[in-house]
């Protein structure tokens, strides 16, 4: 699995920038809901092509149980 982080950057003119790297689709942004709300709730958002990935979850199934 890949790293996931989040990066927050303070820019001198005061602009605050979020970069998420790990995390792919929907779950981004649920994830960083929070953080835009507590900064304002005013957020410019530029998906990354990461965020348009699929989003790939394994499953194991055992067939052969009797």
């Amino acid at each position: 699995m890949d790293e996931e982080t989040i990066d927050v950057i303070i820019h001198p003119n005061g602009r605050v920038e979020v970069r998420v790297e790990g995390i792919k689709g929907e779950e981004c942004t649920a994830i960083t809901k929070a953080l835009e709300e507590a900064l304002g709730g005013k957020v410019d958002r530029e998906l990354t092509p990461e965020y348009f990935e699929a989003v790939v979850k394994e499953v194991r199934r055992n067939w052969n149980q009797t």
